[in-house]
C-alpha cells in the first residue's frame, strides 16, 4: 500500500523536492541571499513536507486498505466510511452499481422462475395430447406402423420427462420422500414402458434381485433407472440381453445394469457423466442429447447414491448404483 500510495503521489513529492531546490539554486545565483537561511528554509520544508506525506497516507489510505480487505459480496453495509468528497464519490459508485445489480438478478431471477414455470405448464399441456397419441396407436392394427410410432412416441416421452425432472432437479431436497421401495415392481414399470421399442430391437432382459428392497425415493429412483435402461436399449445390439442384478454387500445394496452393446471408449468413460457430452468416437449419436446420465448422476447425490460405470469398446457396458447403509439415510433426513 506504501508503495502504490507514492506511485500515486508521484507527482507531489517531486514537486516537494523541486521546491527546496529551487531555493538552493536561488540562493546560488544571488549571493545577497543567506545561505543558512536558505538551508534552514529548506530543513524545514522538507521536514514539513515528510509529515505532511506521512498523515496523507494514513488518512487517504483507510479507506482503500479497508476496500482491499473487505470479501467480494455484494454487501453494501460491509463497505468502509468514506472520509473525503472522492471517497464519497467512490462510495456512491460502489453502492450504485451494487444495487442495479441486485435489482438486474431480482429480475431475472423473476424471468427465469417464470419461464420455468411456462415451461413446465407447457410440459403438463403436451402430456394431454401425448396420451391420447399413444391410444390411437395402440388401436392401430398395422404391427410395423404401430412399432415405428410407438419408438417415436417413446422418445418424445422421454425427453419431455427429461426435460421436467431436470427443471426438478436443483429443488429435489423439497421433493424426497425416503421409504423402503420395492425394486422388482419399479423395474418392470420401466421395462414394460420400454417394451415395444425392446421388441424391435429383439433385446431381452435377465433380472436377478438377490436385494429386493432399497431405502430411497421412488419417484427419483424411477427417473434414474429410465436413464440407464433408455441407454442400455438404445445402444445394446439387436437380439442382445440386458442383466440387472441386485445384491447386498457390507450392509450396502448394490444394483446392476449392463448390456453387451458397443460399448464407451475408454478416454469417454471420466466425462460421461459430463453435461452435454456424447461420445469422441466413430459411433457418435447425433440425436444424443448428452443430459440422461447427467441428469441421473443429478439426481443420484441428493439420494445418497453412487453411481460409476465400468465399460469395454465393442463389449459392453455396466452401470453400477450403490445405495447408502440404513444409518445413512438418517442423515440425508436430517434425523
Amino acid at each position: 500500500m506504501i508503495k502504490k500510495f507514492l506511485m500515486e503521489r508521484i507527482s507531489w513529492i517531486i514537486l516537494i523536492v523541486l521546491l527546496p531546490l529551487l531555493a538552493l539554486i536561488l540562493a546560488y545565483l544571488d549571493p545577497a541571499l543567506s545561505i543558512d537561511s536558505i538551508f534552514y528554509y529548506v530543513f524545514l520544508s522538507l521536514v514539513i513536507s515528510f509529515l505532511f506525506v506521512f498523515i496523507r497516507y494514513f488518512k487517504e489510505t483507510s479507506f482503500y486498505k479497508e476496500l482491499a480487505l473487505r470479501d467480494s459480496t455484494t454487501d453494501i453495509t460491509s463497505l468502509p466510511e468514506p472520509n473525503s468528497s472522492f471517497e464519497s464519490f467512490i462510495y456512491k459508485q460502489i453502492t450504485s452499481s451494487i444495487e442495479q445489480l441486485e435489482k438486474d438478478a431480482s429480475t431475472n431471477r423473476l424471468l427465469l422462475e417464470q419461464e420455468k414455470d411456462d415451461l413446465l405448464s407447457w410440459i403438463h399441456e403436451v402430456k394431454t395430447p401425448l396420451t391420447a397419441l399413444k391410444l390411437i396407436i395402440d388401436r392401430s392394427e398395422d404391427h410395423q406402423l404401430k412399432s415405428d410410432l410407438m419408438h417415436e412416441w417413446l422418445r418424445i416421452h422421454y425427453l419431455l420427462d427429461q426435460q421436467l425432472h431436470q427443471k426438478r432437479i436443483p429443488f429435489i431436497e423439497n421433493d424426497l420422500f425416503i421409504e423402503k421401495v420395492e425394486l422388482e415392481s419399479l423395474l418392470y414399470s420401466e421395462i414394460h414402458t420400454l417394451r415395444s421399442w425392446c421388441l424391435k430391437k429383439g433385446i431381452g432382459f435377465d433380472v436377478e434381485l438377490n436385494s429386493t428392497h432399497v431405502l430411497t425415493d421412488g419417484k427419483w429412483l424411477s427417473f434414474i433407472l429410465r436413464q440407464l435402461l433408455t441407454n442400455a436399449v438404445k445402444y445394446s445390439e439387436e437380439g442382445s440381453e440386458i442383466t440387472i442384478q441386485s445384491v447386498d454387500k457390507v450392509g450396502q445394496t448394490i444394483l446392476t445394469v449392463a448390456d453387451n452393446g458397443r460399448g464407451i471408449d475408454p478416454r469417454d468413460v471420466s466425462r460421461i457423466f459430463d453435461k452435454g457430452f456424447t461420445s469422441t468416437s466413430k459411433y457418435q449419436d447425433q440425436h444424443a442429447t448428452g443430459m440422461g446420465l447427467y441428469l441421473a448422476k443429478k439426481a443420484a447425490i441428493p439420494l445418497g447414491i453412487r453411481i460409476s460405470i465400468q465399460s469395454i469398446l465393442g463389449k459392453g457396458t455396466t452401470v453400477t448404483l450403490t445405495f447408502s447403509k440404513e444409518n445413512q439415510f438418517l442423515q440425508i433426513q436430517g434425523v
